[in-house]
């Protein structure tokens, strides 16, 4: 679905607008408001989608099957047979393989937001995603030369949640008309609390991946206890528990907050989201460590991770809005 107009009200410039693109991107059909919203969808979830198969390679232990970066293998750039267990060689580079499916989402994404001769402020986050996706892949390649060392896993995970966190904001943003002037939905102490609520994720999500690298999936079987983090696993569960306790108690402290006030658009719904996916997410975690850890608790806790930071952002970006368009 195109449109044509090009009025102000529907999130596109002016024919006049310096913005609007010139040269081939100009050939290209314009994106309505609806198109550029089902690509940043399909944005988001392809960003929550790759933290689901690259939690299934750790669990596998199929982080070694390609042993390599860029190439699978010292000889190839596409699995070898005999090089790596079968299974573990088609795990990770299927992984390696889908980034070119989120690259290509993103670059979708890129293209809509420039053809439509959307503000500066879209612009720059849409550039965000493909930038994050080259990095990525450059700490993913570190990850695999590092042997996996627990600290680079960390640190290839933790990139990949700022995205889905940024790939909501701008999916919100998407939504919004180019030409209205902002305005301030939540109360500011509200909207500080939604600030707050990304800090404590922020403390969540690192200590996450600290259970982890103390924890019995190293994503290799070659990889032994010594290399993994030297802490206790039950303090640091009990610590990251913690801090979980922390964020929903803020968050059901912004949700009554938002409801006394009758605040309007989707705040309250978004908050009343997030508490349900965090209560999932609490029984999902207490039954994974009583349980051993099993492999499939391991995805599905690490894939709503991924939700739930996408959803805290989409959360953060409805305090200041701008007008809505039509879809």
């Amino acid at each position: 679905m195109t449109s044509t107009s090009h009025a102000p009200t529907s999130g596109t410039p002016a024919a006049s607008d310096p913005g609007r693109p010139t040269g081939p991107l100009s050939r290209l059909p314009v994106p309505s408001i609806r198109v550029q919203k089902g690509v940043a969808l399909a944005n988001v979830i392809a960003q929550i989608g790759i933290m689901t198969t690259g939690v299934t390679v750790r669990v596998t232990a199929s982080g070694l099957g390609c042993e390599t970066w860029p190439q699978c293998n010292e000889a190839s750039f596409v699995p070898v047979p005999g090089a790596a267990p079968a299974l573990h060689q088609a795990v990770e580079f299927g992984n390696r393989l889908l980034t070119f499916v989120l690259a290509a989402v993103a670059v979708a994404l890129l293209l809509a937001v420039y053809r439509a001769g959307r503000r500066r402020g879209l612009k720059a986050l849409a550039w965000a995603m493909p930038a994050g996706i080259l990095a990525q892949a450059v700490i993913g390649g570190i990850t695999v030369l590092a042997g996996l060392a627990w600290w680079t896993v960390a640190l290839h995970l933790l990139p990949s949640m700022i995205l889905a966190w940024l790939a909501a904001v701008l999916f919100v943003r998407i939504g919004e008309a180019d030409t209205a002037p902002p305005r301030r939905v939540m109360p500011k102490p509200m909207t500080w609390l939604t600030v707050l609520s990304a800090v404590l994720l922020t403390g969540v999500l690192t200590t996450g991946t600290m259970v982890t690298g103390a924890g019995p999936h190293a994503g290799d079987a070659r990889i032994t206890a010594a290399d993994r983090l030297q802490m206790p696993i039950q303090w640091l569960v009990h610590f990251h528990a913690e801090l979980m306790v922390g964020y929903v108690c803020l968050l059901i402290g912004l949700l009554a907050g938002l409801v006394a006030l009758r605040t309007e658009g989707p705040a309250i719904r978004r908050s009343a989201i997030l508490i349900g996916l965090i209560a999932a997410q609490a029984v999902i975690g207490i039954t994974q460590y009583q349980l051993g850890v099993p492999e499939l608790l391991v995805v599905a806790h690490v894939t709503l991770a991924g939700a739930i930071t996408a959803v805290t952002g989409a959360l953060w970006a409805a305090g200041v809005i701008r007008d809505r368009v039509p879809a």
